[in-house]
């Protein structure tokens, strides 16, 4: 997500530019019966849409699922066979709302609600996040609880014995700048 200083006034005294995803990073916590991994993709893009006030701002960003890499080949093949990333080959979020919570400085705590695109299904989410405006940019950063049974995704039992739980943490983080 995003987390970024910049001088000067309060966030919600500032306006907010349009800006495209600089660098980021996408990755995910899993549980399974052979160990915990992470999954990790820094092949993120995305677009803030400004706006005159922090609540007004919009945007979207995504990644390609078979970018993703735990460090374990077998693990990707698998992650992309469940996934199936031939067929749903990203995953999306579209910003609809920002509520803020929190101001100090150059930075914020804010609500981020909106849609996730991921393997054929929309799910509206609603998640915490923080941001900082910096001379380099607009910095966002999140976590989040997921469950892939919420998006359809099946296929986490192999051989009767491997498991991977459904339950998995997103980490997002994000640089903006115009």
């Amino acid at each position: 997500m995003l987390f970024v200083a910049f001088a000067g006034p309060a966030p919600s005294q500032q306006v907010w530019p349009d800006a495209g995803v600089r660098r980021g990073t996408l990755s995910f916590d899993g549980k399974a019966t052979l160990g915990d991994f992470t999954g990790t993709t820094q092949t993120v893009t995305g677009q803030m849409i400004g706006a005159a006030t922090l609540s007004g701002v919009r945007g979207w960003v995504q990644a390609t699922v078979n970018t993703l890499k735990t460090g374990n080949g077998r693990r990707d093949r698998d992650l992309n066979k469940s996934m199936e990333s031939e067929i749903y080959p990203t995953i999306r979020f579209q910003l609809e709302g920002v509520i803020p919570e929190w101001e100090r400085g150059d930075s914020a705590g804010v609500m981020l609600e909106g849609d996730f695109f991921i393997h054929g299904v929309t799910r509206r989410e609603r998640f915490p996040a923080r941001i900082h405006r910096s001379a380099e940019g607009i910095r966002l950063s999140a976590s989040l609880p997921m469950n892939l049974k919420d998006y359809s995704i099946g296929g986490l039992t192999r051989f009767l014995l491997f498991k991977m739980h459904p339950d998995i943490v997103v980490h997002v983080d994000l640089l903006f700048a115009p």
